[in-house]
C-alpha cells in the first residue's frame, strides 16, 4: 500500500505538488522537476521531519507522479493521476 496517511506527509506532498505544477507552468522538463523534487526530498530527510517509513512512501509517490504523463502538473486536458497514485 503507497497510500500517505500521516498528516504531516500529506502536507509536505501536497506542497511539493504545487510548487512543481507551478514550475511545470513555467517551462521546466521533468528532468528539471526531478531535480527540484530531489532537493527538497533531501531537506526533508536531512530535517527528520517524517518518520523513515513515510519519507520513501513520499519520495516513491513523487516519482511516479513526475513522471506520470497523465499526472496534473501536465497540460490542461489530461486526466489527473493523482487519484490513482494515493489509492
Amino acid at each position: 500500500m503507497t497510500a500517505l496517511q500521516d498528516p504531516d506527509t500529506i502536507r509536505h506532498f501536497q506542497a511539493l505538488c504545487d510548487a512543481c505544477r507551478d514550475k511545470a507552468s513555467r517551462g521546466c522538463t521533468p528532468s528539471e522537476l526531478r531535480l527540484y523534487a530531489d532537493g527538497y526530498l533531501h531537506c526533508l530527510c536531512r530535517s527528520q521531519q517524517l518518520n523513515p517509513l513515510a519519507q520513501q512512501r513520499l519520495e516513491d509517490l513523487i516519482g511516479r507522479w513526475i513522471l506520470d504523463p497523465s499526472s496534473s502538473i501536465w497540460p490542461e486536458g489530461h486526466k489527473h493521476g493523482l487519484q490513482r497514485l494515493l489509492g
